[in-house]
């Protein structure tokens, strides 16, 4: 099985942490690659959980919460992977004003404000705010507001700087010196390595020194006036990527969806969450009328890939139309003609954990690929769509065939055809298989009838593989060689056997395990051991290798996190559930409704809060689309747009009170459910002639 090439280590390349961290190929904004130098010894990660990003993809603002630009660390404006502006610090009268807020006042736009006493005032009560909106792309106000009783004459001066720096050179430590600033026009403009930038203000200031970089204004103020200068940075078109210039992904690609109820918390984590996947969206270069997620900011803004496509399918209720560019933008790198790899979409090696080695996101993606045109079709997939991306997951699927039987036992390895054989990956093949041949002969195309039996042979296999028997009821194991060899370890990865997939008439498709094994994953899941009180680890605390920042041994990650609840509420394991669920918004409360990626696996204690992964995104599209995932669990919506219903199955025990959802898509049209405080459901709004239940 012919993989992307990785380095003789069989780890990747690729990010900040260097070829030792195990991570996925990573790059920078709009592709810019996030890499060290090559024999560089492998840097630290800057932090940036506590700054705030101001994200519009391909734009960037990394700022700290005091709102000057101080050219440390990553702070500064990006714009396609570039370093825009590192340096923007206003002084007041010769001073910095004092900070007293930063916050975000939307995912693309943060709010600082800051006070300074009036020169003369001999009391402690500061007579002059000072207000801040810098956006992603660098624009920002900067508004004085004076509450003397006298009239003021303030200088007022921004000093400005850049280095013009990649954002694989901020974080790996190697951005250069600044450059030295030319006037330009109503500004200054720096230029260096082939590339300038400007920075233009409104009013023109009063004075400009290039050689230091700064502004200077006299602002006058009557009592109660105010005082604005607004900030425009205009980098060098030359130096953008070829589809830079159409513009920002429009937002009908997801609804606006809206939540609310008894409970706040799911309206605000719901409102948050769909704005970053919103500011996460980008184009593919090559293509720009296709749109896919960025995997998560600042690190991961490459080209397309599974996590973007899982993003996709936890995100069909907001509509289809993302899904479909994001298929589109990865059926195009499927291997074609007629060798055995015919149909496998390529993709890097990603590091899983201190037990396996690792794993192939293209496999992973080739596994995804049918489930989500399935669902997608499920969900009211227009036909001409359909039709186009048909024959790529026919491709897939004839891969999965082919790998599953060339060695007689039903499994499929990843990464190569040496194995090993990973449970998660049979989960995926498996529900590949069943959602794939109903999705055939739904289309009147051959192959369901294999397919079934490809299912259900691995289906019988998996069981007798990869149960463990023990006195505590058993578990699956997370791996097995070719060699016999079983990898007992538990994790959150053991969710992934719970998560199926939708069929016709709103019925699940089956599971790998049955009824009482499923039962009893779901008891595992539900042990402190797995759940750390903010979400699901990755390794349990129990197993050797444990590490709680672990990316796959024992940190917690939102994707899995949020296909527990999805799974656990589908099998009927409420409890769980709703626990598990409990968990992950307390999280995002703590995180200000903006989920990392991944988190510390830490025991949660009284007033403790989540710790997040120092090498994390955030935001990050499988969280947001996570977060959007396990809300609508609450409600669990099935729908079967061309058999024209749609029902609604919400958790009986209603774990959050009555809530609503509204501004979701069924059969292309407005879709609100409505869930009561004793778990009843109700349809309040859904498009014409679906055959309504629940």
């Amino acid at each position: 099985m012919a993989l992307s090439p990785v380095p003789a280590s069989g780890r990747p390349t690729g990010h900040p942490l260097g070829p030792s961290s195990g991570r996925a190929s990573s790059t920078g904004v709009a592709g810019t690659a996030v890499a060290p130098l090559r024999g560089a010894r492998p840097a630290e990660l800057p932090s940036v959980h506590g700054a705030l990003l101001c994200v519009a993809l391909p734009a960037l603002a990394v700022c700290a919460e005091h709102g000057q630009l101080t050219g440390e660390g990553p702070e500064g404006v990006y714009a396609a992977g570039r370093r825009l502006l590192s340096r923007c610090v206003l002084r007041v009268a010769g001073r910095e004003p004092v900070a007293l807020q930063g916050r975000m006042a939307a995912a693309d736009r943060a709010v600082f404000l800051g006070a300074l006493r009036v020169p003369g005032d001999s009391g402690p009560d500061p007579g002059l705010t000072v207000e801040r909106t810098r956006s992603a792309d660098g624009t920002e106000r900067i508004t004085l507001r004076s509450a003397a009783a006298r009239p003021l004459r303030l200088p007022v001066e921004i000093a400005l700087g850049t280095d013009l720096a990649d954002l694989g050179a901020v974080a790996s430590g190697r951005a250069g010196p600044e450059l030295t600033a030319t006037v330009h026009g109503t500004g200054l403009r720096w230029t260096g390595d082939g590339r300038s930038v400007a920075v233009t203000a409104d009013p023109p200031p009063t004075d400009s020194l290039a050689a230091a970089g700064v502004l200077r204004w006299e602002a006058e103020l009557a009592p109660g006036g105010t005082f604005t200068v607004r900030l425009r940075v205009h980098d060098d078109p030359a130096a953008r990527p070829a589809a830079a210039g159409t513009g920002r992904p429009g937002g009908h690609l997801l609804a606006d969806a809206h939540a609310e109820g008894d409970d706040p918390r799911p309206g605000e984590l719901l409102r948050t969450s769909v704005e970053d996947l919103r500011a996460l969206l980008q184009r593919d270069p090559a293509h720009p009328a296709d749109v896919h997620l960025a995997a998560g900011v600042p690190w991961r803004c490459g080209p397309v890939t599974a996590e973007a496509l899982w993003a996709a399918r936890m995100v069909l209720p907001l509509g289809t139309r993302l899904a479909v560019t994001t298929l589109r933008a990865l059926g195009r790198t499927q291997l074609s003609g007629a060798g055995p790899e015919s149909g496998r979409i390529p993709g890097p090696l990603r590091d899983a954990g201190p037990h396996l080695p690792p794993r192939c996101t293209g496999i992973e993606a080739t596994l995804a690929f049918p489930v989500v045109l399935a669902e997608a079709r499920r969900w009211g997939l227009p036909p001409a769509d359909l039709e186009e991306l048909l024959p790529v997951a026919e491709r897939s699927l004839g891969w999965l065939r082919r790998v599953a039987g060339a060695n007689g036992n039903g499994l499929v390895p990843d990464p190569g055809p040496a194995g090993p054989w990973r449970a998660e990956t049979q989960a995926h093949a498996h529900r590949a298989a069943l959602l794939g041949a109903d999705l055939l002969d739904a289309c009147g195309r051959p192959g369901g009838d294999a397919l079934r039996d490809t299912a259900r042979t691995l289906r019988e296999r998996f069981r007798r593989e990869f149960w463990l028997d023990d006195r505590a009821g058993g578990r699956p194991a997370v791996g097995r060689g070719q060699d016999g060899r079983t990898w007992p370890h538990v994790g959150g990865w053991a969710a992934h056997l719970l998560d199926t997939g939708l069929l016709g008439g709103g019925r699940y498709a089956q599971g790998l395990l049955d009824g009482a094994e499923t039962e009893q994953v779901a008891r595992l899941l539900g042990t402190p051991a797995l759940d750390s009180g903010w979400g699901l680890r990755g390794l349990g605390t129990k197993e050797p290798g444990h590490n709680p920042f672990g990316h796959r041994a024992g940190a917690v990650r939102v994707h899995e996190t949020a296909v527990a609840v999805a799974g656990l509420s589908a099998a009927g394991h409420e409890k769980e559930a709703a626990a598990v669920l409990r968990g992950l918004l307390d999280a995002a409360e703590a995180f200000g409704h903006r989920l990392p990626e991944m988190y510390a696996g830490e025991q949660r204690t009284a007033g403790g809060r989540p710790v997040p992964h120092p090498a994390a995104c955030r935001p990050a599209a499988v969280a947001a689309a996570g977060a959007v995932h396990a809300l609508l669990a609450l409600a669990g919506i099935r729908p079967d747009a061309p058999g024209r219903s749609v029902s609604a199955h919400p958790l009986r025990s209603a774990p959050l009170g009555a809530i609503r959802f509204s501004g979701l898509v069924v059969a292309g049209e407005p879709f609100a459910v409505r869930v009561g405080r004793l778990g009843l459901g109700m349809v309040e709004e859904a498009a014409e002639g679906l055959q309504l239940g629940v």
